[in-house]
């Protein structure tokens, strides 16, 4: 088992956490989903010596990057995410993952029917033996960071992962992993319970490590309609708060629960054991608000694609996202979803100078009228 062997630095800006405990903050904390990696000059410039997957193995060359983003907006981001990637959890059960330039994810041998999933699975996966350099990483990242931010951990939540597994790669239609759910309904839940068992693990295993934040990655929640997405996707997220919390004990952390698209269940997600519910581009701050009630500090949710827009539009949508939510209430900034690849660094940097500056301002309109 992976453990800092000396005392980690103390923690100099915790705004993030004090957001997702439902703590009033002087302004709303902001980082990005994939801040560390493609769209950054100095990521890239790492993939030249280095495979994607032998970053992610490479303790050294993960706390690297995973500090690119923090060194480059100093003073802008307030969280760093380790540089790692949910398929890791695919790999440790036993399957073979690729990352192939310019097309995404590749498992050379998908499992194809339920059978596969005794031939091609281990049954037992001790993650602290297939993962440790994730554990790792974490760490070395989080003595790294010398306090700076707070370091957010990770994990891809079981129907996302078994997609993947089935469909061999990312897909439009999901139409294998889709068939696996109708026709093979038994076989999904056993095959989702075992990811389900290593995602708690490997979350456990994370905040040992240092992780002081956790979030789970449904990034294929919305190809489900409201009823599966009930069945195949809801029980097992729950289940991971559940157990991760009750496991860790007094050593909990916050987590954040991300269902892309499955704007249906935002009410549902905000009654299960997180702190923080991320959501994308397709909720207004208003119909987010009402549906959780205040129940949870919501994340998000400007559409990526709008860093491209120059920076008129990345400056209104921003200021309107921030007022929208609020800047002191239970609300941390974000996109929608990740940074894509051949975004500005321009454009970055003033999406988080505006989501600051335009912050503070509601802050002190907040402070003004509660004075008044």
């Amino acid at each position: 088992m992976t453990n800092s062997t000396k005392p980690f630095p103390p923690l100099k800006h915790d705004l993030i956490l004090r957001a997702a405990r439902g703590e009033k903050t002087e302004r709303a904390p902001v980082w990005v989903m994939r801040q560390a990696g493609r769209y950054l000059p100095e990521f890239r410039a790492e993939r030249v010596e280095n495979d994607f997957f032998k970053i992610c193995r490479t303790p050294e060359l993960a706390t690297k990057v995973t500090l690119q983003p923090i060194d480059r907006y100093d003073g802008l981001l307030d969280a760093a995410i380790i540089f790692s990637d949910i398929l890791v959890i695919p790999q440790a059960l036993g399957m073979t993952v690729e990352m192939v330039p310019g097309k995404g994810p590749h498992f050379p041998n998908p499992l194809v029917v339920p059978a596969d999933i005794a031939v091609q699975l281990k049954e037992k996966v001790d993650v602290y033996q297939e993962l440790p350099y994730v554990f790792d990483a974490i760490t070395m990242t989080r003595h790294a960071l010398e306090g700076r931010v707070p370091l957010l951990g990770f994990v891809g939540a079981p129907w996302t992962l078994m997609a993947y597994m089935i469909e061999g790669g990312g897909s439009k239609t999901l139409s294998k992993a889709k068939e696996w759910i109708f026709k093979y309904p038994k076989e999904s839940h056993e095959l989702l319970t075992r990811i389900t068992d290593v995602c708690v693990d490997f979350a456990v295993g994370q905040v040992r490590a240092g992780a002081q934040m956790l979030q789970v990655f449904e990034s294929w929640g919305g190809e489900l309609g409201p009823h599966d997405f009930e069945l195949f996707s809801l029980p097992y997220l729950a289940q991971i708060a559940k157990r991760v919390k009750a496991e860790l004990g007094s050593e909990a952390v916050p987590m954040t629960v991300f269902a892309k698209g499955s704007w249906y269940a935002l009410e549902q997600l905000s009654t299960l054991e997180y702190d923080t519910v991320s959501v994308d581009w397709t909720h207004s701050p208003e119909s987010a608000k009402a549906a959780t009630k205040g129940r949870v500090t919501l994340q998000g949710n400007m559409d990526p694609n709008v860093l491209y827009g120059g920076d008129e539009a990345i400056v209104a949508a921003a200021t309107r996202m921030v007022r929208g939510f609020g800047s002191t209430g239970r609300y941390i900034a974000n996109l929608g979803h990740g940074i894509l690849p051949t975004v500005p660094v321009e454009a970055m940097h003033l999406f988080l100078s505006t989501v600051h500056r335009v912050g503070l301002e509601v802050a002190a309109e907040e402070q003004a009228r509660e004075s008044a």
